[in-house]
């Protein structure tokens, strides 16, 4: 008996269940060092809100053990890389309800951290791509569509720091008061980028300014960093993307890069 996805990807119930065990016993050791590192996520008590972390461990852990494994299903998954299937860590939307941390390997989603939503879901699930409900995110519309109700935040644009909205349009206020700058991932930072920053400039047209507490609050944190002009140099934000993309700077890995170290000088978010 198989189980088949619609783009011909063939794996025998037998192996996915084997890759199952394997994974969930990986889950395990996993878990036994994250869960005193990381008892808690906004109140809530491990594994909830600690996809992306239980991902990377498990990703990292598979590796160390793929071509020294005996286990049926660790050994079914080096088989597999020998013929030529990808093996990656992917971050993207899951059905548009939430964000989610998972791997790939060729055409199947494997999903190591499948109870940090609901707890009493299994640890691991497996099914084939196309049918999984997963997809990358491809524009801020969406990102923000799924941000607000899943991480209970209100999304405005980032009047904050002008010269870095085109890299990063959005702030977070969250309902417990926390305000941040963002979305600061890769796949986020390559929506700005590769549109030309004119999906920065979509959104930045129609989310509100902040509310008047977060710019205060900001404005006093920026007056005690040393001068950056991603951070401190004023404008319209709108204006920055239109002039990023007429100089091409979309095309600058050095101005990226740069934007991105100007963030990582932010503190991490402020009360409000």
């Amino acid at each position: 008996m198989t189980n088949k996805s619609n783009l011909g990807v063939m794996w025998t119930i037998e192996q996915l269940e084997a890759v199952t065990k394997d994974l969930a016993n990986l889950r395990l050791l996993v878990d036994l060092e994250l869960a005193p590192r990381y008892p808690h996520f906004n109140g809530k008590p491990y594994p909830l809100g600690r996809c992306k972390e239980i991902r990377d461990a498990v990703f990292t852990l598979l590796q160390e053990k793929l071509h020294q494994s005996t286990e049926p299903g660790l050994a079914f998954i080096c088989d597999r890389l020998n013929d030529g299937d990808t093996f990656q860590k992917v971050w993207g939307s899951l059905r548009d309800d939430y964000f989610q941390n998972a791997i790939l390997v060729g055409e199947w989603y494997i999903d190591v951290s499948n109870d940090t939503v609901n707890p009493n879901k299994p640890r691991v699930e497996i099914v084939a791509l196309a049918e999984s409900g997963f997809s990358g995110i491809s524009s801020f519309e969406q990102f923000v569509t799924i941000a607000e109700p899943y991480w209970e935040v209100k999304v405005y644009r980032n009047d904050i720091c002008p010269a870095l909205a085109p890299f990063m349009p959005l702030i977070f206020v969250a309902d417990s008061g926390a305000c941040w700058l963002g979305e600061a991932n890769d796949d986020m930072l390559a929506v700005a980028v590769n549109s030309q920053f004119s999906a920065s400039e979509s959104i930045l047209s129609v989310l509100p300014s902040p509310p008047h507490d977060a710019i205060e609050g900001w404005k006093s944190v920026l007056l005690r960093l040393k001068h950056n002009t991603f951070l401190h140099q004023q404008g319209n934000a709108i204006d920055f993307c239109k002039e990023y993309r007429e100089n091409q700077q979309y095309k600058m890995t050095a101005f990226r890069d740069s934007a991105v170290m100007a963030y990582l000088s932010l503190p991490k978010g402020i009360s409000i």
